[in-house]
């Protein structure tokens, strides 16, 4: 069940969703005190919106796995044929390692976001597995080098200093320990996470078949080596931010670091990440209309004159994002699984 799209968060819901943003799992009384409102309030403010699809919390690989030469990221295009785009898109959307799966304007039938654990795995999938499905009639895939910023940065910016202050003070900013080889346990805990970013170590435990302080320790090593990353998802027509906008950018390869850092400064943006692909640089943005899709690229190439944007899209349907499924409206309808461990045997 999905609530009315035209429907607006109001003001509590806006800032419980940002104090989520910033602490997602934090405990309930952490995030009342910042809010200044009870803990039973807040967790049932919360129940109604993941209830009702508007919001939710996920869990990712984040870039220093594929840094430490534990996978790979890929960004690839399909183009589909005629008639079979859905049935095609809802095929991909069912893999675990696709952690994205959009229908999108332009010279491109869908995007997938691809999580694999090196090349050849990834080139092995989508040779035999892309290369036979019926209904796709071709595929491009631009393999990503460093993600310079991802979804999990981006904020409604519903509180003030002081509260943003009260609920920073006990997260940890960056990496604070070394890379480590993932475990079978490691990755069945991403995988439970990636549904419920907040599920309690008790139902992480249930679901992997250990004990909580085992699910403990290893999540405490996980993210104190930021080899993952919860985040705090909502629905794009509630987010006042409806559009998502992809483009994908020329820089000179020695110029990119500066030019990312100069990117990620924009409010709108929720990905920059290096390709090594006929353009070099992608970035995905949401905006509040196409109108302000066109404005948003003024602005950047007035703020960025080192960067050409070489191309665009728009998400005409986010299918699944971050693992989970949407429907046309944006609100969630379920989850994947993300396993960034093997890929089916093609």
């Amino acid at each position: 069940m999905t609530q009315d799209s035209t429907h607006a968060l109001d003001h509590v819901d806006q800032a419980l969703v940002h104090a989520l943003q910033i602490a997602p799992r934090a405990g309930w009384a952490r995030i009342g005190a910042a809010l200044g409102m009870d803990a039973v309030t807040v967790a049932r403010r919360w129940n109604r919106l993941t209830d009702t699809g508007a919001a939710w919390i996920s869990c990712h690989p984040a870039p220093a796995m594929a840094t430490s030469g534990q996978g790979c990221l890929a960004f690839v295009e399909v183009d589909c044929a005629n008639g079979r785009l859905l049935s095609v898109a809802r095929e991909l959307a069912e893999e675990r390692h696709v952690s994205a799966v959009a229908h999108v304007s332009g010279d491109r039938d869908l995007l997938l976001t691809v999580m694999a654990p090196d090349q050849v795995a990834l080139t092995r999938w989508v040779t035999h597995r892309l290369g036979s499905m019926d209904g796709i009639v071709t595929t491009r895939t631009h393999l990503a080098s460093t993600v310079y910023a991802e979804g999990s940065r981006w904020r409604l910016r519903a509180l003030d200093g002081d509260q943003i202050s009260r609920l920073t003070a006990e997260e940890v900013v960056g990496p604070d320990a070394p890379a480590f080889p993932l475990t079978a346990l490691d990755h069945r805990l991403v995988a439970a996470l990636s549904v419920d970013g907040r599920a309690t170590y008790r139902a992480l435990a249930d679901a992997c078949e250990v004990s909580a302080d085992t699910v403990r320790r290893r999540m405490s090593r996980l993210f104190a080596a930021g080899m993952v990353q919860t985040r705090c998802e909502v629905a794009r027509p509630l987010s006042q931010w409806p559009v998502s906008v992809y483009l994908w950018g020329q820089v000179a390869p020695g110029d990119l670091r500066a030019v990312s850092a100069q990117v990620t400064g924009m409010r709108e943006v929720r990905l920059c990440a290096g390709v090594i692909s006929r353009h070099n640089l992608k970035l995905v943005a949401w905006v509040r209309s196409l109108d302000d899709a066109q404005r948003f690229e003024v602005r950047l190439t007035e703020r960025v004159p080192g960067l050409t944007v070489a191309d665009r899209a728009v998400a005409l349907w986010p299918m699944k994002l971050n693992g989970h499924l949407l429907d046309e409206r944006g609100y969630r309808v379920g989850a994947v699984p993300l396993d960034v461990s093997g890929l089916p045997h093609v």
